[in-house]
């Protein structure tokens, strides 16, 4: 394993139980269909199977093969008990569990968003962001710098507020 990479675990019996609510939502007709939450199905289904751990490559293929093998029918059960129990109470309201990578993910496009419409530049990425920031610090910390100076050291292929008038 690398030095930069955090080893993880993960369910194998998650993946499995997603396959087969995705095989028997195929089969119901479309107009059910868009009122089932697929997650929901598989929540329910997964909190009555077995756990199916791995935390290496090796070990996630033995884990499906054996969740294939060993539990196929209690998967195709816990599924359709699923689906019964998602479909029985259709007015139900619940608020989905957001990931943090997500919820991260989403921050930093919000701010990156910000920046740009704070610099009226659509051009700002977070690499040359990150590029300004690197060079503005490096700069500033030896030396006072005007607005012009701190728009100078950006990208040249980024616009920003015309600073060509202001010199």
């Amino acid at each position: 394993m690398h030095s930069n990479q955090v080893q993880t675990l993960k369910n194998a019996m998650e993946l499995l139980v997603i396959e087969e609510v995705e095989r028997q939502l195929d089969n119901y007709p479309q107009h059910l269909a868009n009122y089932i939450n697929p997650v929901e199905v598989a929540t329910y289904a997964v909190n009555r199977l077995p756990p199916l751990y791995a935390s290496s490559e090796e070990g996630w293929r033995q884990q499906k093969l054996r969740g294939k093998r060993e539990f196929k029918n209690q998967i195709n059960t816990a599924v359709r008990q699923g689906f019964a129990a998602v479909q029985r109470d259709p007015l139900r309201v619940s608020t989905p569990l957001i990931s943090e990578d997500t919820l991260e993910a989403e921050a930093a496009k919000a701010a990156l968003q910000d920046i740009r419409t704070l610099l009226k530049s659509k051009e700002v990425s977070w690499k040359n962001l990150v590029s300004f920031v690197r060079k503005a610090l490096t700069t500033t910390a030896y030396t006072e710098v005007s607005k012009y100076q701190i728009e100078k050291l950006l990208d040249p292929s980024c616009v920003w507020n015309d600073y060509r008038s202001q010199k």
